[in-house]
């Protein structure tokens, strides 16, 4: 059994955002990502939220539960859903489906600009999921990924280049991954 997600920061709270119930697929509901759930009243919440499946319970809303988060990327208002994965070394956006664009929009793009620099210090990264693809953001360039397949993970490289060594971002299997690394 996973741990409870953590607390809401002080003084945010979903009221008024459901783009998570949108956004993300719901197995257990065989929603698909980017179509409304059908227990979601748009604007004001989930319709069985004392009986939601495991993947709703379990969903942290980055902008919810991190106070130091601008407002303006709440997602009713961004249309984007900030999430990690990887302990934390993958900071992910999730686009709304209908804003495919919105990531591109001052000031998001050079706020990600920012984080993708910051990330990269540390072999991080920042994917941003336009639908079914993915885009690596970099702090000198975006590289579309395109669809990531299941078993497919998404790794940093690094090769050497003329000023020390260039971060890139790769699409692999695990069997690629371990050749990768002999």
């Amino acid at each position: 059994m996973s741990a409870d997600p953590p607390p809401p920061a002080p003084g945010r709270s979903c009221e008024g955002c459901t783009l998570c119930c949108k956004i993300f697929g719901i197995p257990e509901l065989e929603k698909p990502r980017h179509a409304w759930c059908a227990h979601c009243e748009i604007g004001r919440g989930c319709r069985i939220y004392e009986t939601r499946p495991a993947s709703c319970r379990e969903f942290v809303c980055g902008w919810l539960i991190d106070g130091t988060v601008p407002e303006h990327w709440r997602p009713a208002k961004s249309r984007m859903v900030l999430t990690t994965e990887d302990g934390g070394r993958r900071l992910v956006i999730n686009v709304d489906g209908g804003r495919l664009d919105a990531w591109k929009k001052p000031p998001y793009y050079a706020e990600i600009k920012r984080m993708a620099a910051a990330m990269a210090r540390s072999r991080g990264q920042v994917i941003v999921w336009q639908g079914r693809n993915a885009i690596a953001v970099l702090p000198d360039r975006d590289k579309p990924l395109g669809p990531v397949a299941p078993g497919q993970i998404i790794v940093t490289t690094e090769r050497a280049g003329p000023g020390g060594g260039d971060i890139d971002v790769e699409v692999m299997t695990a069997e690629e991954l371990a050749a990768a690394r002999r």
